[in-house]
């Protein structure tokens, strides 16, 4: 009974990973939530915002590497890490507008842990835009 009791608990510690993503749709305007202070994790926030009907969000992330949603907007997915350095992209590309859209436009951001790190932004029809940089504890 320990045995497998021990087993159980080395499975169960195992395959707790370092990198969370969700996917919150919640208030775009909210403030982030910095990592706490009793850990060296940082929380890596990808927001996108806009008036496109549907967009291809593409991102990396330590665990997952590059992934690719079509979602409509806004777009909000959140992960931590700890890690000191860290490689970020988020590209955004419009797939449809409402129809008599006149002014489009596109945001994208990376905040890490609550802080501004990178924007980009389009008011193209078809411009893909990306947000890229080392980010560095």
């Amino acid at each position: 009974m320990k045995i497998l009791t021990l087993t159980l608990a080395t499975i169960l510690l195992v395959g707790c990973g370092d990198t969370n993503i969700y996917n919150d749709r919640g208030n775009p305007n909210a403030p982030s939530t910095p990592g706490n202070g009793t850990t060296n994790k940082v929380i890596v926030e990808l927001r996108v915002f806009g008036n496109a009907q549907s967009v291809r969000v593409r991102y990396s992330t330590p665990l997952d590497g590059l992934t690719q949603v079509v979602t409509t907007l806004p777009y909000f997915v959140t992960f931590s890490t700890d890690k000191t350095s860290l490689f970020l992209s988020l590209d955004v590309t419009p797939i449809t507008f409402p129809t008599g859209t006149i002014n489009p436009f596109l945001i994208g951001q990376i905040y890490v842990d609550g802080q501004f790190f990178r924007e980009a932004s389009s008011s193209d029809f078809l411009s893909t835009l990306s947000v890229i940089g080392t980010w560095r504890k």
